[in-house]
């Protein structure tokens, strides 16, 4: 009896243990989430009160002379976190970021080295854009970073889409959560740490995919799950294979993707449907949206990639993968005039009626 009630103590006493530091941990949760909140509040109002009572006197030179002597007067009072570089970021998230913005950002959980990422965005578009997939994909300060840096909205189908059918589809992803698949697919990926000589095979691409997977998934997006490679397919006693199998969680949609060298050719695409129909019927699971196709091509944009992303009822992406990272003006200027191309095409569509 000694024995039993030594293990029933000690179990107590573990199980108080555990109970304590869950209280405690959650406890500091609380209060790091109140903290985080209360920083970027304050440092919002500073900008704002500068803002407002300073800079919007027109009076540029002697704003700017004021902003400096607060500055300095502040750092005397509550140290360097309010130098004037620190002051002058307050003022820049206080110009981007209006009030409803602001606390929507604090309610997201977003730290202040968050925001201030996000201001370095300025088409307000794309900022909504980073602000709703950082805060889908729980992305850190340091892949936020690498995602604007990357230019990952303007490789997004969605870019391509007229102001209004974005706004509505972030509207929608903010809402209820509602991810629409030319908010994940893109139209160029970078496949540089693949590691690949200049010279390889479609073979080569794909077991150095296998290789990098968790790479590979990081630029693909967090919610791709790997499912297999060379997924054989059989059709009228034919075998197929399918070079990458992945599932999209959040889409709820399997995602086969065919890897080519070279450009994008019609043959591709009837390849592609014909795994997705074979996909769909023999593979989709109950609960499960239709499953949707990617051909990456080391060779871009030709019209026929054009007009497959413009294609709204189409399943099957395409899309240009760089082995290596391209120089980043000129891909910033690609990515402009595919945007400005593909705009143009839908006020067109608009215009005739269809």
């Amino acid at each position: 009896m000694g024995k039993g009630k030594e293990i029933v103590q000690e179990n107590t006493e573990m199980l108080l243990f555990s109970d304590v530091c869950g209280i405690i941990d959650n406890g500091r949760k609380r209060i790091a989430v109140y903290v985080n909140s209360e920083i970027c509040l304050t440092k919002w109002h500073v900008g704002k009160r500068i803002k407002e009572d300073v800079l919007y006197n027109q009076r540029a030179e002697y704003g700017k002379q004021i902003v400096k002597n607060l500055a300095a007067k502040l750092t005397t009072k509550y140290g360097s976190g309010w130098n004037l570089r620190n002051i002058q970021h307050c003022l820049r998230v206080a110009y981007t970021f209006s009030e409803e913005e602001i606390v929507y950002a604090v309610r997201t959980q977003f730290s202040w080295t968050h925001i201030r990422s996000l201001v370095s965005v300025t088409d307000p578009l794309a900022r909504q854009f980073y602000m709703e997939m950082c805060r889908l994909e729980h992305w850190d300060t340091r892949t936020l970073d690498a995602k604007i840096d990357s230019q990952l909205y303007e490789r997004t189908a969605i870019s391509r889409k007229p102001e209004d059918v974005i706004k509505k589809e972030l509207d929608n992803l903010k809402d209820g959560n509602t991810l629409n698949p030319d908010l994940v697919f893109k139209s160029s990926y970078f496949l540089d740490m693949l590691g690949l000589p200049d010279v390889f095979t479609e073979k080569d691409l794909e077991s150095s995919i296998v290789t990098q997977m968790q790479s590979f998934i990081c630029e693909m997006g967090t919610d791709f799950a790997f499912i297999g490679r060379q997924k054989r397919i059989t059709v009228d006693a034919i075998d197929y294979y399918i070079d990458l199998l992945f599932y999209h969680r959040t889409l709820r949609r399997l995602v086969a993707i065919d890897l080519k060298l070279g450009k994008f050719k019609p043959e591709h695409e009837g390849q592609m449907l014909l795994y997705l129909r074979y996909l769909n019927k023999n593979e989709r699971k109950e609960g499960e949206l239709s499953p949707i196709g990617l051909v990456l091509c080391s060779e871009g944009n030709t019209e026929h990639v054009e007009y497959l992303m413009l294609d709204e009822d189409s399943p099957i992406k395409v899309a240009q993968y760089y082995t290596q990272l391209p120089d980043k003006k000129l891909l910033a200027e690609k990515m402009q005039r595919a945007i400005a191309i593909a705009r143009e095409h839908f006020a067109e569509q608009k215009t005739n009626g269809k």
